[in-house]
């Protein structure tokens, strides 16, 4: 394989666990196949009569705590004349994520965008998932208080949750009893004009919330995230223990189900959550769990993923 010119649009590296970062895995990954590295942020990303511009800096990295990046000087480069865009920022998914969609989706598939941007735009998270309602617990998504009481009172222990959020920020379990859910959706509503999600609550989440990455398609690992005693949130951002897993039956009919849609969609690199017999999102912004099955499966799911982006170029 050739060389590939690579740009990687993310949060700055000064910031990431070298240790838990998926992205930065894909970087390593790319280096050591001898692809050429460049680092931006979505602020450095604009439209300037119809040429797709970044101010962006090449950039080596290393596995070496608290030295694990060298970036060079900023150079003005035309996205197009990258071979391929990582688009690895983390939500929140908002306008400013949804505006960088628009203007990497001038550039793909001559420029490949990984994951394919307008499928990102078209498929945030808590959305995408409600297209398969055989396969997840009972769900609403709404602003109508009374339909929203109505659910509680029908399914009792209820996950309110916000539609764009991520990393657990903001997920709460409220039971039959629970005297808050009208001061729960003061909050979420009227500081925004977006619906919440509504889940019942599924008491296998205690066992772990699994994440299962799929790459274009395919269920190629998983891992089993654990919540904290006294928190409802498996997420490792807040709080939750990574453990090994294996695929269940289940677990591989979700996969099979979900596999084709992602693969047409150009979801290369996806990640899905599974509590209990059920999913309950599918992650397709900057999925993470690489690093986590490496270190107890010994599969390095990230040399995967760039055996596919390098077939696609």
């Amino acid at each position: 394989m050739s060389m590939l010119r690579v740009a990687v649009q993310m949060d700055p590296l000064a910031d990431i666990d070298i240790d838990g970062d998926s992205t930065f895995v894909l970087m390593i990954e790319a280096q050591r196949r001898g692809h050429h590295l460049w680092h931006y942020g979505v602020n450095d990303l604009w439209l300037d009569c119809g040429t797709v511009r970044a101010r962006m800096r090449p950039v080596s990295v290393r596995a070496i705590k608290g030295d694990h990046f060298t970036l060079g000087a900023p150079e003005i480069i035309d996205l197009a004349a990258m071979d391929v865009v990582l688009m690895r920022q983390d939500p929140p998914f908002d306008m400013g994520y949804i505006t960088a969609t628009h203007l990497l989706e001038q550039i793909h598939p001559k420029t490949l965008v990984v994951n394919n941007p307008a499928s990102v735009r078209n498929a945030p998270e808590k959305l995408l998932v409600t297209e398969f309602p055989q396969l997840m617990p009972p769900t609403m998504i709404a602003r109508d208080r009374a339909a929203i009481a109505a659910f509680r009172a029908q399914h009792q222990d209820i996950i309110v949750k916000p539609l764009f959020g991520n990393g657990g920020a903001g997920v709460f379990r409220i039971r039959a009893d629970d005297e808050n859910l009208g001061s729960l959706l003061d909050m979420f509503l009227g500081g925004s004009r977006e619906p919440v999600m509504i889940q019942r609550y599924e008491p296998a989440v205690r066992a772990g919330d699994k994440r299962i990455i799929l790459i274009d398609g395919e269920a190629m690992g998983a891992i089993n995230r654990v919540p904290m005693a006294g928190d409802v949130r498996s997420n490792m951002h807040a709080g939750g223990r990574a453990e090994p897993a294996t695929l269940t039956s289940r677990d591989r009919e979700i996969c099979a189900a979900i596999g084709p849609l992602l693969r047409d969609r150009g979801l290369l690199f996806t990640g899905i959550d599974v509590i209990g017999d059920y999913l309950t999102e599918i992650n397709v912004t900057s999925p993470t769990g690489l690093q986590q099955v490496a270190r107890f499966d010994s599969v390095h799911l990230e040399s995967s993923i760039w055996d596919r982006i390098e077939a696609l170029r």
